[in-house]
């Protein structure tokens, strides 16, 4: 009984020992129990460290109540304002004041960025300058310089079609990845959420919501060339000419010049779009016609000459002024070629015949309809007026087309 009682009492004495915090049995348990909390605790004494660092660095840039693309800087931008590659990479990761978003790309703001600050990230990741020419960087540019902060590089595809107010497309917090369009000698990979798309014939970006944002039909022509699902690809053409972003001659082109119209899913869809496409622009003309005052033409018809042939087709034509109005609705060539000078080989043969005869020919195109109705409405009326100063012109018949 002595030797039990004394070997549970050394027994608890052991055990006591080793729980001791402070004691040396802390750091030899078994599986080193008290490793981990050490760790822990010098990982806080780093981020702590890296916290007090960061306040003279901080006191040299910009400071912003809330988060935005100015809480979004590019290693040069950070260099230029006194902040070292080295010092901004000490800054950033879990549990420090700053992070990296992308290569050479960081977020000064802790938490998860917002869809903003992943496009501004997405740009100035696209953006940056050949590795030839990373000299000194100006500071960062102000907002009215939003284009050139980013070169050439524009947010292209769906994101770009959100930008512009597209609703048959996800919300920038849905989208996974942004699409960047950048000229196609620049060497730059795809990485996070970034999907560099090349190009060698760029488009002049467009500013929407301070973003460098691609024109609506190559942003669609670089959005279906992701797609393989016919009825989406259907939505985003419908919408780009029914809402009003574009007209399908300048879609189409986008389509034919990136190589898309022989897909089974596109084609489908492009006799449609051009149908929907000049429908739309008719029901542009009439309003033109009647919103703008002018007296009522005849609508849709073939000119001939008595007992001869035919002249051409016009949409509108007004026979007291002897004045026409043509709608434009042809597709371009890509490149141009001989495809596109026959076609305006023959619009300019038929221009030149009726002129001859003393018919005046108004060329509308639907952009032009979008944009400047009442400005066309103008056009109009002036060729109507200056019909009575005119030469009469010749008879020709007009027949319903």
């Amino acid at each position: 009984m002595n030797h039990a009682s004394s070997a549970a009492s050394a027994a608890s004495a052991t055990s006591k020992s080793s729980a001791a915090p402070g004691t040396a049995g802390a750091s030899t348990a078994p599986g080193g129990q008290g490793r981990p909390s050490a760790k822990r605790n010098s990982a806080r004494g780093r981020n702590r460290a890296a916290s007090s660092a960061a306040q003279p660095l901080l006191a040299r840039l910009p400071q912003q109540q809330s988060g935005g693309p100015e809480r979004v800087l590019s290693a040069a931008q950070l260099k230029a304002k006194g902040v070292s590659s080295a010092e901004a990479a000490g800054l950033s990761g879990p549990g420090r004041p700053w992070q990296r978003l992308l290569p050479g790309v960081f977020l000064l703001r802790p938490g998860p960025p917002t869809s903003e600050e992943r496009l501004h990230a997405a740009l100035l990741y696209a953006g940056r300058p050949p590795a030839g020419r990373r000299g000194a960087v100006p500071v960062q540019p102000s907002e009215t310089d939003v284009l050139d902060r980013y070169a050439e590089a524009m947010v292209t595809g769906l994101a770009a079609l959100t930008l512009h107010g597209f609703s048959s497309t996800p919300t920038l917090s849905e989208l996974p990845r942004f699409d960047v369009l950048v000229p196609h000698t620049r060497r730059l990979r795809s990485t996070g959420f970034v999907r560099i798309v090349r190009g060698a014939d760029l488009p002049v970006p467009q500013r929407v919501t301070g973003v460098s944002t691609a024109p609506v039909a190559r942003a669609v022509a670089d959005a279906v060339a992701e797609l393989t699902d016919a009825a989406t690809v259907d939505r985003l053409l419908t919408e780009a000419v029914r809402g009003g972003h574009c007209d399908p001659a300048a879609v189409l082109a986008e389509l034919r010049k990136a190589g898309l119209l022989s897909r089974p899913c596109v084609l489908d869809a492009a006799d449609a779009l051009l149908a929907e496409g000049r429908a739309i622009a008719e029901e542009r003309l009439y309003s033109m016609v009647f919103e703008g005052g002018l007296p009522d033409p005849v609508w849709n018809v073939e000119l001939r000459l008595p007992g001869g042939p035919c002249l051409g087709t016009v949409d509108a034509y007004w026979p007291e002024q002897a004045v026409a109005v043509e709608l434009d609705t042809r597709v371009p060539a890509p490149g141009g070629g001989r495809e596109k000078d026959a076609a305006w080989g023959e619009y300019a043969r038929k221009r030149e015949q009726l002129e001859r005869l003393g018919v005046t020919v108004v060329h509308i195109t639907p952009r032009k309809l979008r944009e400047a109705l009442d400005q066309q409405a103008c056009v109009v009326r002036t060729a109507l007026t200056a019909a009575a100063d005119r030469e009469p012109a010749e008879y020709v018949a007009v027949l319903p087309r």
